[in-house]
């Protein structure tokens, strides 16, 4: 699928199709492309497909970096399609074992929202506000959906504002505010003569229906190549010709920021960050046939880690730490000076 091909036009069996195909070239990357082939499949409405994908990656727990996270997907798909008890178990097994990432988190209140059960799904969202939110004042981005969506079910309860639901209105910045977006009054305004109030409510939807396909549909960062200490020594050990391109490890991870600057302020958005290895290098080379040494190779390797799944995205979330991995926070370290 090009990375700008509308989402009303993708062809989801044929993507899912497509992954599944990547996934046995790249097995180091199969756990991600799997879960985006489900994720088509469940699209497509070929939920069945999609739960023996997640149960493939199941399978062998052991190699999987968030197996939280792949449960909680299927349970969630299996709820959609009528296997109600079964979901609600991995549910509670996932609530157990409390994972600390926020996605399985999330995925599982939604779902709990999803099927009326309010009460439920603001339990297991302040479960992991308990659990994954630090002290700092900033959460990282990562978490903020604990809040939003903690913030949506609480507001639908008719509960007031505690210190979590008002530093959720902090964090957020669209232009509707979280209050006007989670207003359990906006459906009924969807059945009103007053076509002022439609018009309200057209402009709200509209401001979540662009988030959602910011989030969903768009193409794969333009992302830098950044390597670890580690790697860009083993890297010019067995390759010196490309030191020229890697003068010292100090200036390749300053360059890195200047670039992303640089792009950045000439308008180019959706901006990563790739980390590289050498086995992963030398064999990308290998596939392309051509010498590892060869510098006009690199960003080849880049745009190939980010098509995927391997990019994060630049600059990171407020509180965030730094991308080039020292420990530090971001706004603290390569992050200090002026954007």
């Amino acid at each position: 699928m090009r990375p700008d091909t509308p989402a009303e036009n993708v062809d989801h069996t044929a993507e899912a199709a497509r992954l599944e195909r990547t996934a046995g070239l790249y097995p180091e990357d199969a756990e991600a492309l799997l879960l985006r082939a489900a994720a088509h499949l469940e699209l497509s409405g070929d939920r069945p497909a999609a739960t023996t994908l997640y149960d493939r990656l199941l399978s062998t727990p052991a190699t999987l970096e968030n197996p939280s996270l792949v449960r909680a997907l299927k349970a969630s798909n299996l709820w959609e399609y009528g296997h109600e008890a079964e979901a609600r178990a991995i549910i509670d097994g996932i609530r157990t074992t409390a994972p600390r990432e926020p996605g399985p988190w999330v995925i599982i209140a939604e779902s709990l929202e999803a099927h009326d059960e309010l009460e439920s799904a603001e339990e297991t969202f302040t479960e992991a506000a308990r659990l994954l939110l630090p002290d700092a004042a900033e959460p990282p981005q990562a978490l903020h959906p604990l809040l939003y969506g903690r913030h949506r079910v609480r507001r639908m309860r008719g509960l007031p504002h505690d210190d979590w639901d008002t530093l959720a209105d902090t964090l957020h910045t669209a232009p509707v505010t979280l209050d006007e977006l989670h207003d359990p009054k906006r459906v009924w305004s969807l059945g009103s003569d007053n076509p002022a109030e439609l018009e309200a409510e057209i402009s709200r939807l509209r401001t979540e229906l662009g988030a959602y396909r910011e989030a969903l549909s768009r193409p794969f960062p333009v992302a830098v190549l950044h390597w670890p200490a580690p790697e860009l020594a083993e890297l010019l050990s067995a390759y010196p010709a490309l030191s020229t391109e890697y003068p010292s490890h100090e200036l390749h991870l300053a360059t890195i920021e200047s670039s992303l600057r640089e792009l950045s302020t000439s308008g180019t958005d959706n901006l990563g960050i790739v980390t590289g290895t050498v086995p992963s290098y030398e064999a990308f080379a290998a596939s392309e046939a051509t010498s590892p040494d060869d510098p006009t190779l690199l960003p080849q390797y880049a745009t190939t880690l980010a098509a995927r799944g391997k990019a994060i995205a630049w600059p990171p979330g407020r509180g965030a730490g730094c991308w080039c991995g020292e420990g530090r926070g971001y706004d603290a370290c390569h992050g200090s000076g002026s954007l």
